[in-house]
């Protein structure tokens, strides 16, 4: 009996023993999982940002706050996690001879397509310079210039142009434009299950070719790219008063007309998400006040969400062309509500390391002599 009792003592105490070491992997295993969390928190936006940058750590709090579903107050579900872009300025460079869509447009009118377009077009191509308003009314000039490509066609030309080398800067191509600080915050914020829409003031088929061969790509789908607006129809029916009258069929061309819809600025911005979307966005990032409407519209009191904004000011006359003032520029955006970013101070590094920019921004075409015409 004596035998049975210590045989049964010495079980229980391997079973007790069993058990604290399973509750202690337990607790280690609940450690490491937590301190690996804490890292991973720590470490976004760590690679491009820099570490005392104000902006980041913003954006990382208000991440870790609206993914937490323990947080009653300020938890966000997947499916309304929103999170609209401008691309020009914000995503992308956009100093004068960096500027895509224009750029694109005195390329074709000037250079490679100079005998598919009117005079007046080349004329309009050759007045653009640095300061130019890219409003509505050259818009409509790019609208009329595409007319007759079809969707593909113009889609292909826009990657093919973006192969070309900008004067700007030495190296870049214009489809290197982006900001690297900026492609790590879509990565940050599409591993946490945001939705990500890029909402632009160009063109929606050009806006597309760009961010289908930027580092965003696997971020940004076709159909979250919302942008200024051209008239389209079947090709044969360009003068058809009404899409109603007509049909589809296998093999039909979808052409530009040359006619124009909207430029997706100011308000235009609120009213094509709103279509589109449908819902508000709990995060807005622009540039410049074209995008304040945007920025707004998220920060709506109606927004059942908590939302942010963020406005990269473009001061960095060092790595880039800026020349806006931080001091001027951060202050009124935080009247306004908005987080401000320094391209100076907050972005650790811009481009890779083989873009550089150049000794000029723009070089003054040559005029042509009387002798010479």
């Amino acid at each position: 009996m004596e035998n049975k009792r210590m045989a049964f003592e010495t079980i229980t105490q391997k079973n007790g023993m069993m058990r604290v070491m399973q509750v202690l992997m337990v607790v280690l295993l609940c450690c490491l999982t937590i301190a690996g969390c804490g890292k991973s928190n720590a470490s976004a936006l760590s690679e491009y940002w820099a570490a005392d940058s104000q902006a980041a750590e913003s954006l990382r709090s208000y991440v870790s706050k609206v993914t937490n579903e323990k947080d009653n107050e300020n938890f966000i579900p997947k499916e309304d996690r929103i999170a609209v872009f401008d691309m020009d300025g914000t995503l992308t460079c956009e100093t004068f001879y960096t500027y895509y869509d224009t750029m694109m447009f005195i390329n074709y009118c000037l250079i490679d397509h100079p005998e598919k377009v009117s005079d007046e077009l080349k004329a309009a191509a050759e007045e653009i310079r640095p300061g130019y308003t890219a409003g509505e009314e050259l818009a409509r000039n790019f609208a009329k210039a595409y007319a007759g490509m079809t969707v593909s066609e113009l889609y292909d030309y826009a990657v093919t142009f973006g192969q070309k080398y900008t004067d700007s800067f030495d190296n870049m191509r214009y489809i290197d434009g982006f900001y690297l600080p900026m492609v790590e915050a879509v990565k940050y914020l599409y591993d946490n299950d945001f939705t990500i829409y890029v909402v632009s003031g160009t063109e929606r088929t050009t806006t597309r070719a760009i961010v289908a061969n930027s580092p965003i790509s696997e971020y940004v789908s076709p159909s979250h790219v919302i942008g200024t607006e051209f008239e389209v129809k079947l090709k044969g029916y360009e003068n058809e008063a009404s899409n109603m009258d007509f049909k589809y069929a296998d093999g039909d061309d979808l052409v530009f007309t040359g006619g124009f819809i909207q430029k997706n600025l100011n308000a235009n911005k609120t009213i094509w998400i709103e279509r589109e979307i449908g819902k508000y966005p709990v995060l807005a990032f622009g540039n410049s006040g074209s995008d304040t409407s945007m920025m707004n519209y998220a920060l709506d009191d109606r927004n059942p969400y908590p939302a942010e904004a963020y406005m990269v000011v473009a001061d960095d006359d060092a790595r880039e062309w800026g020349t806006q003032s931080w001091e001027e520029k951060s202050a009124a955006y935080i009247e306004q509500g908005y987080v401000p970013i320094s391209m100076k101070n907050d972005f650790l590094k811009i481009y890779p390391d083989t873009i550089k920019k150049s000794e000029e921004q723009y070089i003054e075409p040559e005029e042509e002599s009387e002798d010479a015409a």
